[in-house]
């Protein structure tokens, strides 16, 4: 099998093409490098049967070449995170919408026997129902969310009407080694790892009772392997921990003193995913407890030396777009 990892240098497009190669795969991957990073590969970077091609997915001449021969192409390629999806839409719009159509197209013209695109719990917005299915509307609140289900349906579409084999995984909360370290403000993990390597107090939105589906991503990427072994064409599902957890708890596995910042417009109080359909249709569940998950972050905390360290001010400022757009 010879499968391609579009942002395979990124935090799950690495752990993704890492399991593939453990597979037994031709992996390539392709990446621009603007949000993954080549260290995220560096154990595994000279395996025989790895190709690493740096190109962006919004130059579809630069990218064709990539898919001859592609049996699977996993689309993770994009650009995520809040605030900046409010302040450049237009960047966001060209890779997350205009780069996967780029992707499609390039899949369906060297005939590609499978696609997984990588979709967004974000884009359910604030759901009316806990767990949330599927058949829940997307209301995304934010350019990002709205890109990524934009994706979704361009992914859909072209299943129907070009039967590209195709299936979208909703994903929600990764987590996990690898995770970004830098950049705009918003991730919870890298935010709590910095504090706590440097002494500082997490800042916690809200009271901290606010809950999220967080989900180990060894298990994301068995998901997205699970979608590609199967027949299953034209449909969104899923993926998520089974179960959900507040920020409290999150706090209480890491240890350390807390300081509470203003709650955020247009995030959900919850989130939390039925996990009915992706268990029906591909017989993939969650393996790895919440617990266990935070244990194996703290083992490698170190890894967020790096990171920019948080505090009340700093994300006052880094997110005054947030609150001036989103607001009522």
């Amino acid at each position: 099998m010879r499968s391609l990892v579009t942002g395979g240098c990124g935090f799950i497009g690495s752990h993704l093409s890492e399991q593939l190669l453990e597979l037994g795969h031709e992996v390539v991957i392709l990446d621009n490098l603007a949000c993954g990073r080549e260290e995220n590969i560096e154990t595994f970077v000279d395996h025989p049967r790895l190709i690493f091609i740096k190109a962006d997915i919004v130059a579809r001449s630069e990218i064709v070449s990539a898919f001859e021969g592609v049996d699977w192409v996993f689309h993770l390629a994009g650009i995520a995170d809040i605030v900046p999806s409010i302040e450049r839409p237009d960047a966001y719009f060209q890779t997350n919408v205009m780069g996967t159509l780029n992707v499609l197209q390039c899949a369906r013209e060297t005939g590609v026997k499978r696609l997984v695109y990588a979709a967004s719990s974000s884009s359910y917005g604030i759901p009316d129902r806990y767990p949330t299915p599927e058949s829940s509307p997307l209301q995304p609140q934010y350019p990002y969310a709205l890109t990524k289900s934009m994706g979704e349906d361009l992914v859909l579409h072209w299943a129907q009407v070009y039967k590209l084999p195709s299936i979208s995984l909703r994903l929600f909360n990764v987590y996990g080694p690898r995770s970004r370290t830098t950049g705009a403000y918003g991730a919870v993990f890298g935010v709590f790892l910095a504090q706590k390597l440097n002494g500082k107090p997490y800042t916690v939105v809200g009271d901290g009772t606010q809950t999220r589906d967080f989900t180990y991503v060894t298990d994301v990427a068995d998901a997205f392997i699970h979608a590609a072994k199967s027949s299953i064409n034209g449909e969104a599902m899923n993926v998520g921990s089974g179960h959900h957890y507040s920020i409290n708890r999150l706090v209480e596995l890491l240890g350390g003193e807390v300081v509470y910042i203003p709650k955020r417009p247009g995030e959900p109080d919850c989130t939390f995913a039925d996990t009915t359909k992706i268990a029906r249709l591909l017989g993939w569940g969650p393996k790895v407890p919440f617990e266990v998950g935070v244990q194996k972050m703290l083992d490698r905390i170190d890894k967020w030396s790096d990171a920019p360290v948080w505090d009340p001010d700093s994300i006052r400022q880094a997110t005054s777009t947030w609150f001036k757009c989103l607001g009522a």
